[in-house]
């Protein structure tokens, strides 16, 4: 029997755990380490600060889940992987492998600029999420101006841009829109690129989305400092304001950087293959956040950087299940550079929508398509009501 450990355990990591333990069955022993017991459906903390959904709405018990499967769950942080003796290192103790993936999605860099750990808000977290709605409370008795977007480096565009609409639409439920002046500040060429250089009638459907709503739009933009009352860029603009929410940017976990050996790019992620194994070690293998790869346009004057989002993260576990059958079966591995993956998102606009579909991530496209919904965003409720089921039933097969 093989044993596999998967650290993280969130959309790469427990699909990749049942997935592996579904094809390999009593071949394997799988283990996946994280350092919390809940899987939390990170797209819907966008509606936490607006009390459009609950923390518990949108989480589930991991042990229940994997050990349902005949997963086992192991509550601990992951700390470093020696290699070459085949150990990750842990809070609880040492555990040897057989084959190692690494899922741990990303560290958030607080500290892109001074002042954004300090005075901004960020909704990538549970705990970030709620803290944004409670200052959200505090904001509504006193109005003003607003600084919403992501910094240099950002590669979470979408999650912004969903939070900037749905915020919007919330200072009109309460009446005080005619006091809050709107300001998203972003480091993308052109509104709507999302790190993925755009989609066909993107730009001009964000445009009219930006006229509609009043708001006031900085390109290709960096963050020199935010203090209590100010977020200064670097093309010298100076932005009052009273709330700020920012999409920072991700670097590669601690457990990514403790293990040199890995020999990780500079921001921390895994060098890995179209197959998405190492190139040193072939018992090791990346997926999700946790993977490095080419990104074939150029950031502008200031640097940014392509989504990691959880279809892509979704695809690579997948692959990284049937690629470790493939390598015991003596089968040539499969190859999925994360460009081709196709490009399907739902993104929230303020109960509207934006659907967005490609045949490939980045260019050149054979379809790409972006359609708003003015109605009302069924489909990005549907799909979160889906994942979530499939998820609890332990369906990582499903698409």
């Amino acid at each position: 029997m093989q044993t596999a450990i998967i650290v993280g355990g969130n959309f790469a990591g427990i699909t990749t755990a049942l997935e592996l333990k579904r094809k390999g069955g009593k071949e394997f022993r799988v283990i996946v380490i994280d350092r919390s017991s809940q899987f939390v459906f990170m797209p819907s903390l966008v509606w936490v600060p607006f009390k459009r959904r609950e923390i518990k709405d949108i989480t589930l018990s991991r042990v229940e889940i994997l050990t349902r499967h005949d997963v086992e769950f192991v509550l601990a942080e992951a700390q470093q992987v020696d290699p070459n003796a085949q150990i990750v290192k842990t809070s609880a103790g040492n555990f040897n492998y057989d084959q190692l993936v690494i899922c741990t999605g990303p560290k958030v860099n607080y500290n892109i600029a001074p002042g954004v750990a300090e005075f901004t808000h960020y909704i990538g977290t549970p705990s970030g999420a709620m803290k944004t709605r409670q200052s959200l409370e505090e904001f509504k008795k006193n109005p003003g101006p607003v600084v919403i977007g992501a910094t240099q480096s950002a590669g979470c565009m979408g999650a912004g841009y969903e939070f900037l609409f749905n915020f919007e639409k919330w200072c009109r439920e309460q009446k005080i829109r005619d006091k809050v002046d709107i300001h998203w500040i972003t480091p993308e060429h052109y509104l709507g690129h999302f790190g993925m250089d755009g989609m066909t009638g993107g730009q001009t459907l964000f445009k009219t989305f930006f006229k509609l709503f009043n708001m006031h739009v900085h390109t290709e933009v960096a963050i020199d400092k935010v203090d209590a009352e100010n977020v200064y860029l670097n093309d010298g603009t100076v932005l009052p304001y009273k709330f700020s929410m920012l999409m920072p940017q991700f670097i590669g976990d601690d457990f990514v950087s403790n293990s040199p050996e890995l020999k990780a790019t500079p921001t921390g992620f895994i060098p890995v293959g179209n197959d998405y194994r190492h190139p040193d070690f072939p018992n090791i293998w990346a997926a999700g956040i946790a993977v490095s790869f080419p990104i074939p346009w150029h950031a502008g004057k200031v640097p940014f950087v392509a989504p990691k989002t959880g279809f892509p993260s979704d695809i690579t576990g997948k692959v990284v299940a049937e690629n470790i059958m493939r390598v015991l079966k003596g089968k040539e591995l499969k190859q999925k550079y994360w460009g081709d993956i196709p490009a399907l998102c739902i993104m929230d606009a303020g109960k509207k929508e934006v659907l967005i579909v490609g045949n490939r991530l980045f260019k050149p496209r054979a379809i790409a398509i972006m359609m708003p919904n003015l109605l009302y965003d069924f489909s990005k409720v549907l799909f979160e009501k889906y994942f979530l089921w499939k998820t609890k039933k332990g369906y990582a097969f499903f698409p």
